[in-house]
């Protein structure tokens, strides 16, 4: 149902503040996701300093997976898909030199850290009567173009590989 795709990019956008204007350094971008029978839309802001260091502000998210019997559950697992997603799309890679694996342990694996998470994260789950669908990791896909496009939104540079942290100050 395209209508439900759109319907989540509207929430999101509305909750989100997308289109609103955003000062100097400040980017915002939005993208949506379907699967597993559900739709989920996230807006994410960031912050870009002038020597390269990113923040991610806030992250807003719409979710329409059809009756929801746990809301909390839906929550967890929508913030759960976003803290996954910017872990992966800031530092997760596999390393490989001499044909062997570079991060043999948690010690080299750059896994986000507290402080890399963003300040504020909101669900805002859509009531239907579409029958359920799952949640799943349905919060980890829209993350990364939105993460991508608010730091171009930001500071104007194009990122198109992952990981993105050590892009920023090239």
């Amino acid at each position: 149902y395209p209508s439900r795709l759109a319907n989540v990019l509207r929430l999101a956008a509305e909750k989100g503040g997308y289109g609103d204007p955003m000062p100097e350094g400040l980017g915002r971008s939005i993208a949506g996701h379907f699967t597993f029978g559900g739709y989920v839309a996230q807006v994410v802001d960031v912050e870009v300093t002038p020597n390269g260091d990113l923040k991610v502000l806030r992250v807003v998210g719409a979710v329409d997976i059809g009756q929801v019997v746990n809301p909390n559950g839906v929550k967890a697992q929508h913030e759960g898909g976003i803290m996954d997603g910017l872990s992966t799309a800031l530092r997760l890679a596999i390393n490989i030199e001499g044909g062997r694996v570079t991060d043999a342990n948690f010690d080299t694996y750059k896994l986000m850290r507290i402080a890399d998470a963003p300040r504020d994260i909101e669900t805002h789950i859509v009531e239907n009567d579409f029958p359920p669908a799952g949640m799943g990791e349905m919060g980890l896909p829209p993350l990364a173009p939105a993460l991508a496009n608010a730091i171009y939104q930001a500071c104007g540079k194009r990122i198109r590989d992952l990981p993105i942290a050590d892009q920023l100050r090239a």
